[in-house]
């Protein structure tokens, strides 16, 4: 087990990849209010910056996905309430809509939940199971109904110290198996401040890259770590600029096709309030939704925010 643990928490090592330039930020909002779920607070860029439309030919071409990590929480009465939100919820036709329960609660929801909406999970082993206690194989998951799995998100990279290799080795295992892969990327706020946003995003994307056999069933989640659960959200421009870069590191890095095929959703905050404004950017392709994902109605409005996009279109 010394072994694993050497694994799970050893060094980063430094991308090989040049970033663009990143102009600094200054915080506009100290006195964020996080008990108001529709609050707009945000950091915002100190100087202009030019676009970076212009280095990519192409936005994204996938379809809208949304999605809803419902983390650590939840009861069976709870989420019984929250399926029949769900249910009689009326969703946008075309948009990729995923629910990620608690590991416990994932028969629960696939028994009762409407088949519009798929079952993700919110973690996976990194190899078939067996004596790894405490851990949940991509075997078991795809046995209950289970389709996406969320891996590389900030909270278990930070908290529980999983490294960029470790997530790229667990997606590449998932995708194999035929699982689809939810991969989370994202900066913390003083990697942010000291302009290395570009440089954490494409060492995380450096990872996945190294390890998955293919893209196709893969979707990208920028969510930058000081935007989760806090109340503070990227602005447009910021979120627009990262899925530019993103979606730019994709095609000179991987194939100009995958770059135009594989969605790049936000998470940080989303909810009903900002979702549409977020939505108009070109390269935000749907997002990856906390806490706003475990009140039915609210997440509806996310998903049908789809009709914003095809507003800007």
């Amino acid at each position: 087990m010394a072994m694993l643990s050497t694994s799970l928490s050893g060094p980063k090592s430094a991308t090989s990849y040049c970033a663009p330039e990143f102009s600094g930020l200054r915080r506009l909002c100290p006195n964020n209010n996080t008990n108001n779920s529709h609050s707009q607070s945000f950091l915002r860029f100190s100087s202009p910056r030019k676009p970076l439309r212009g280095v990519l030919a192409m936005a994204g071409t996938g379809q809208f996905f949304v999605g809803g990590n419902w983390k650590c929480n939840g009861t069976k009465e709870s989420i019984t309430k929250l399926i029949s939100d769900l249910n009689s919820a009326k969703l946008e036709s075309d948009v990729d809509v995923v629910v990620a329960p608690p590991f416990i609660y994932i028969d629960q929801v696939k028994s009762s939940l409407t088949d519009r909406i798929e079952i993700s999970a919110q973690n996976s082993w990194v190899s078939k199971g067996g004596a790894f206690t405490g851990e949940i194989s991509v075997e078991q998951l795809k046995d209950i109904g289970c389709k996406w799995v969320i891996l590389g998100h900030s909270e278990r990279r930070h908290v529980i110290g999983e490294d960029d290799q470790f997530i790229g080795k667990k997606a590449a295992y998932a995708l194999s198996q035929g699982l689809g892969v939810i991969a989370c990327i994202g900066e913390l706020l003083e990697e942010r401040e000291a302009g290395k946003t570009f440089d954490v995003c494409y060492q995380q994307l450096k990872a996945f890259a190294d390890a998955v056999p293919s893209w196709d069933n893969v979707v990208i989640a920028y969510e930058p770590v000081w935007a989760i659960g806090t109340g503070v959200v990227a602005t447009p421009a910021q979120a627009q600029e990262v899925h530019v870069a993103v979606r730019d590191w994709l095609k000179n890095n991987v194939s100009a096709e995958v770059a135009s095929k594989t969605r790049i959703i936000y998470g940080g905050s989303v909810n009903g309030g900002n979702c549409a404004e977020l939505a108009k950017q070109e390269d935000i392709d749907g997002f990856l939704v906390g806490g706003a994902s475990l009140k039915g109605p609210e997440f509806a409005t996310i998903v049908n925010s789809v009709t914003s996009k095809k507003v800007a279109a």
